[in-house]
């Protein structure tokens, strides 16, 4: 155990690490996916390399391995500096990272091989789920712990937002994970059929609430207001902001089992929590905007700042679309489509991966004794290449998903089918040329991050900076 009079920054260099490292890979995976939608026989029917095993290793890789990794970061970060107190136990902390890492390299090589659940967002097998159970406990006992020995009274609100997320997604995983082993590596769920796709989007959708959207929350309401040098716009509007997203989220997940055999009263219970939470997320959205209220002239010059606004845009038109997406009649057009594949992105590379972005541009300097990135023009660059690259991937995909839904619907006068699938199919190609080179665009923007990264580390020493004085209510 390290003295208390500095903060542990140990565990937060590596999690801001291996967020990038993670980025570039998960981005990668994502690439070639994209890839194999235009060339199917690109990796000449090799098992581990075909689509239906590699695609639910980009989602985990992405999801879990650089989303999670900025989470872990970023909580780490905010949780000590809000309470002016070290992580509660460092041998706790350490474990979380070596951990956590150890669940991402399982599934990088359980995923290929085939050894799945085949649900969504769950598809790690059962001895993984218990390594990530007890990750996640190790982690809520360091946070939690650090809130219970902090040396201010006043909680901040990002840190309401971590723990929200930290319980929920522990309760996520625990009750969608309740499967029977029957080997090593295979099990069966305790749940079937309408009952295991209700449990499934329970947790599919909540993990996007919780995971994708909570967590990333806490960011933003601490790098927001410290990157722009003013306080958060309303603080009243943060905690009605928390308490409202956190009541409505867990109920919106039917919206995923439209005009399936889930009861139609339970479909529409998910559609309306959908539709009542645009208020809450765009309360949020607002409240991050207008902190920049009399500092909007640093978005001229300053690119971090850009990372973390335009995430904002981004998770207010992500926020807008998932509820009218909900809307049955909407939906009726949109499901199995592009169009949410597109809308995913717009959520996972315009909110989670640019507000992570801008976040870690923010830390990595003062984890490491720097005032700044190592290139700011880097900075400038990267954010540049990744907005162009969300605009053309989700424009192309929004475009693609619209032509498919009417054309599938589509019937002669005499009621069969105007257009095949096939069709369909030829017609959406160069919409995914497009969106190959939005993905390439944006992966090429964490190279360059990396790029940045490296040449910020080299050679810096690493730094645990002082613990502050409990004089204010917030660092």
């Amino acid at each position: 155990m390290q003295e208390e009079g500095t903060y542990n920054y140990k565990v937060v260099r590596q999690f801001a690490i291996v967020t990038v490292i993670w980025g570039i890979v998960g981005m990668t995976v994502g690439v070639l996916l994209a890839t194999q939608l235009m060339f199917p026989d690109l990796t000449y029917g090799i098992p581990w390399l075909s689509y239906g095993r590699l695609r639910p290793l980009h989602t985990n890789a992405v999801i879990f391995a650089f989303g999670g990794s900025a989470l872990f970061a970023t909580s780490y970060y905010v949780v000590q500096r809000t309470c002016h107190a070290r992580l509660f136990c460092d041998r706790l902390a350490a474990f979380t990272f070596w951990g956590w890492q150890a669940v991402i390299v399982a599934a990088a090589i359980t995923l290929p091989l085939g050894m799945t659940t085949s649900h969504e967002y769950a598809e790690l097998e059962w001895p993984i789920d218990i390594l990530i159970t007890l990750v996640w406990v190790a982690y809520a006992v360091v946070f939690f712990g650090t809130i219970a020995k902090r040396k201010v009274a006043h909680i901040y609100v990002a840190n309401w937002f971590f723990g929200a997320y930290i319980l929920t997604i522990a309760l996520l995983h625990i009750v969608n994970s309740a499967e029977v082993p029957v080997s090593l590596w295979k099990s069966y769920y305790v749940y079937a059929g309408a009952q295991d796709a209700m449990i499934q989007w329970w947790y599919g959708h909540n993990a996007v609430g919780f995971f994708l959207t909570a967590g990333f929350l806490g960011m933003m309401y601490y790098f927001v207001p410290k990157q722009a040098g003013r306080p958060i716009y309303s603080y009243r509007l943060s905690v009605v902001h928390f308490w409202a997203l956190i009541f409505t989220y867990m109920w919106a997940g039917p919206h995923h089992l439209h005009y399936t055999a889930l009861p139609d009263w339970t479909q529409s219970i998910g559609m309306i929590f959908s539709l009542i939470l645009l208020a809450p997320s765009w309360g949020g959205m607002i409240n991050g905007i207008m902190t920049l209220s009399g500092a909007w002239h640093k978005l001229r010059t300053d690119p971090i700042l850009k990372f973390l606004i335009t995430s904002l845009s981004f998770y207010g038109m992500s926020t807008f679309e998932g509820p009218m997406m909900s809307i049955k009649t909407v939906n009726s057009l949109s499901h199995y489509t592009d169009w949410t594949i597109g809308h995913v992105h717009s959520g996972a590379l315009g909110w989670v991966a640019m507000i992570s972005v801008g976040s870690l541009y923010y830390m990595i300097p003062r984890l490491y004794g720097r005032i700044e990135m190592f290139s700011m023009r880097l900075v400038t660059l990267h954010f540049w290449i990744a907005t162009t690259g969300v605009v053309l991937y989700i424009a192309a995909m929004w475009i693609a998903g619209v032509m498919q839904g009417l054309m599938w619907r589509a019937v002669n006068v005499d009621g069969t089918l105007t257009y095949t699938f096939v069709e369909s199919v030829k017609a959406t190609y160069p919409f995914y040329a497009i969106r190959l080179l939005g993905g390439l665009m944006f992966l090429s923007g964490m190279f360059i991050m990396a790029y940045n990264t490296w040449k910020t580390v080299q050679g810096a020493k690493p730094v645990d900076a002082p613990v502050l004085a409990p004089a204010g209510a917030h660092a």
